[in-house]
């Protein structure tokens, strides 16, 4: 658990000034950085980027990331874009302890693939199943959803017998992974047959919520449900 998640928020490991966050509320991948960076006591300069009105197009924008994806980090100087490098970076570079991101090379190890379980797995079917039917107003697609279901089966045997995704404490890996989850949540997708997801769920809402879960991830997961809503 993040029993010294407290201890953990009056880090003296703080950056010469805040740390500059390209976002837009509603990006899952912003809100995973956004909650980290309260988890470790860092300030965030919050730079409103609105990818909708082409804030990402701009040459100022794409000389400093060209792939012009949000969140894009800038801590004095340094500029880092995907949301679990930053993830990473932030533990590694600001963290009191390594209990979010261990350097243990078999926990990290474990972690690692969480991550890259979300990022080459989870969130591209998410994308799949609900892209379609934000932006384009289409009907859910079926064989979407039977394909939604089968990775939640993957989660739901990662759970078996742990509290968290890692083990036994909260890391970066169920920060990110959280975002998607909540927004499944928020669009109505049924949960229910997923004992462990939904435990986990609740076990780590309960542990980030000192740091914005509400805030920052519940408020986000509501914006894009109502655009589902609209159509």
């Amino acid at each position: 658990m993040i029993s010294n998640a407290a201890a953990r928020s009056k880090n003296s490991k703080i950056p010469a000034q805040p740390i500059k966050l390209y976002y837009l509320p509603p990006s899952p991948p912003c809100r995973s950085v956004m909650m980290l960076a309260r988890v470790l006591g860092l300030e965030l300069d919050l730079v409103l980027t609105n990818i909708m009105e082409g804030a990402h197009m701009t040459p100022e924008y794409l000389k400093m990331n060209p792939q012009h994806t949000i969140p894009t980090m800038d801590d004095n100087g340094f500029i880092l874009w995907e949301s679990r490098a930053i993830m990473a970076y932030l533990v590694n570079a600001y963290g009191r302890d390594d209990s979010l991101y261990p350097r243990n090379p078999r926990q990290r190890a474990i972690i690692d693939q969480r991550l890259n379980f979300d990022v080459g797995t989870l969130s591209p079917v998410y994308l799949n199943l609900y892209r379609p039917v934000l932006f384009q107003g289409e009907e859910m697609n079926e064989e979407n959803v039977k394909k939604m279901n089968e990775i939640l089966g993957y989660l739901e045997g990662m759970l078996e017998g742990k509290p968290f995704l890692a083990g036994d404490n909260l890391t970066i890996a169920d920060i990110s992974i959280i975002v998607t989850v909540t927004n499944l949540d928020a669009f109505g997708f049924d949960l229910s047959p997923y004992e462990n997801v939904m435990k986990w769920f609740e076990r780590t809402k309960k542990e980030l919520e000192p740091y914005g879960y509400t805030e920052i991830d519940h408020a986000g997961g509501q914006i894009l449900a109502s655009f589902l809503k609209k159509e």
